[in-house]
């Protein structure tokens, strides 16, 4: 038998000799990775209670953001660009991914958070599993292909160790590059890299927020009687999904709208980040508390709107989801450091909590479907999202996840934070989107269209 159909035996063979190859490569990078982040989130989480306990320190955001920008100018330049440069690299091998990029964006994150920059983590989780897999790969020397693979699961290991979430980590890094494609050719090295990574964090006894959606009673009908879900709640999800992804196209659209307009109106750039930092403090004095500020998951005062709050009824303000988008996008649109996600973790968890007062729907789970739904949204990433609400929530509502995951997906249009993902198969089939290769393009469709519009209005203007 093994005469006649000798093919499958070396077909294994090779599958065996590439899991070892792949296992021997990644382990050694998933642990150092692992170890830097578990560090870097006991260093977050020591910054964020000092401040808590130093409330003054807000007042020195404008410094600590020309700090962050001259250290930049200085010895980060060529890291700048954070992870739009790892995916370019992915997409096509260029300059390499420096190794400083990984103390850097660790050191200047740090710094944001500790006076009180809102920003997340993640950004700052995949630059450093970027960065430390182009080292080891160079160490490595490896190149072309194999280098992808290492910088895939580099970001899989990051955004794995940074959330606990590894199955999400491993998707996200396989779909985050191109929209509408799925990298899996990398599923091996990336699946690897996020356990092994989420096992160091473990072991260096970093833990992470444990979040929960508490039960409800499901309306009872006739229709009911024939379906396994309930109906009347899938039309609501849908709903506020659609406005999970609006938000999502809001946040993308306001980072980069501010980005621009700074560029343009301040000759000297050192002045942007101390211009976002004066807007921070003004609006935090104009609302009086700080709940907007860094992270948004451990609470500063009683009562404090936060994440975990906002799993609960009245846990969170009609309006907190904008002023957190605000803050967001003008800590990051003025140049201070860190990510998007556990923003947009706080802006979907505070959305779904007002939609379900508004919508009659279970707090918790709306919750939940906007920390997620708005995440895929913004980084067109739903079938991981998808994953991440099984890992965090558990699988009982998991085609909840998955539909508001999708639709998010689908409001958010061509719009995302990450502006290097290249675009396979776009949302909208029509003409006026085929050129767009990836989201930079759409950028700058959009861009051309603001300024026709401007254009107009000051034609309009002068007539009048």
């Amino acid at each position: 038998m093994t005469e006649n159909n000798p093919i499958p035996l070396k077909e294994h063979f090779a599958i065996f000799k590439h899991l070892i190859r792949w296992t021997v490569l990644v382990v050694p990078i998933a642990i150092a990775i692992g170890s830097v982040v578990a560090f870097f989130l006991w260093l977050l989480s020591e910054a964020i209670h000092f401040r808590f306990s130093h409330p003054w320190l807000l007042y020195l955001l404008p410094v600590a953001g020309v700090l962050i920008h001259f250290i930049y100018q200085s010895v980060g330049k060529s890291s700048e660009k954070g992870n739009n440069l790892i995916t370019e690299q992915i997409h096509e091998e260029g300059g390499g991914v420096p190794k400083q990029m990984a103390p850097i964006i660790l050191g200047t994150t740090i710094i944001t958070h500790l006076f009180g920059g809102s920003a997340g983590r993640e950004g700052t989780a995949v630059q450093i599993g970027g960065s430390i897999a182009a080292m080891f790969g160079g160490w490595f020397k490896l190149k072309g292909k194999d280098m992808r693979m290492v910088l895939i699961a580099g970001i899989a290991a990051g955004f794995g160790a940074v959330f606990g979430t590894p199955l999400t980590g491993a998707v996200f890094a396989m779909e985050v590059l191109t929209i509408g494609r799925i990298q899996y050719d990398a599923l091996l090295p990336a699946l690897i890299a996020a356990v092994v990574a989420d096992i160091t964090v473990g072991a260096w006894h970093v833990t992470h927020v444990q979040y929960h959606i508490a039960a409800f009673t499901h309306a009872t009908n006739a229709l009911n009687n024939y379906l396994h879900f309930d109906l009347l709640l899938l039309g609501k999800v849908i709903v506020a999904s659609a406005a999970f992804g609006l938000a999502s196209f809001l946040f993308a659209g306001m980072v980069n709208e501010i980005k621009n307009v700074c560029l343009k109106l301040f000759k000297y750039k050192w002045m942007i980040p101390v211009v976002g930092g004066l807007v921070i403090i003004g609006l935090t004095l104009l609302i009086d508390k700080p709940d907007y500020l860094s992270l948004g998951v451990d609470a500063e005062h009683p009562g404090a709107v936060t994440i975990p709050s906002a799993f609960n009824a009245h846990g969170a303000d009609t309006w907190s989801w904008l002023w957190k988008t605000v803050y967001t996008t003008v800590t990051l649109g003025t140049g201070f450091k860190g990510g998007e996600v556990t923003p947009l973790f706080y802006i979907g968890a505070t959305l779904g909590n007002t939609l379900a007062g508004l919508l009659n729907a279970p707090v918790g789970l709306f919750a939940a479907l906007g920390f997620i739904a708005i995440f895929a949204g913004a980084t067109n990433t739903p079938l991981a999202c998808t994953f991440m609400g099984v890992e965090l929530f558990g699988g009982e509502y998991v085609l909840l996840f998955a539909v508001a995951c999708f639709t998010a997906y689908f409001f958010s249009g061509h719009s995302g934070i990450y502006s290097s993902q290249r675009i396979a198969v776009p949302k909208i089939f029509d003409e006026g989107y085929a050129d767009e290769a990836s989201l930079a393009d759409a950028l700058k469709r959009r861009g051309y269209m603001h300024q026709k519009l401007r254009k107009y209005r000051l034609q309009l203007k002068k007539k009048k």
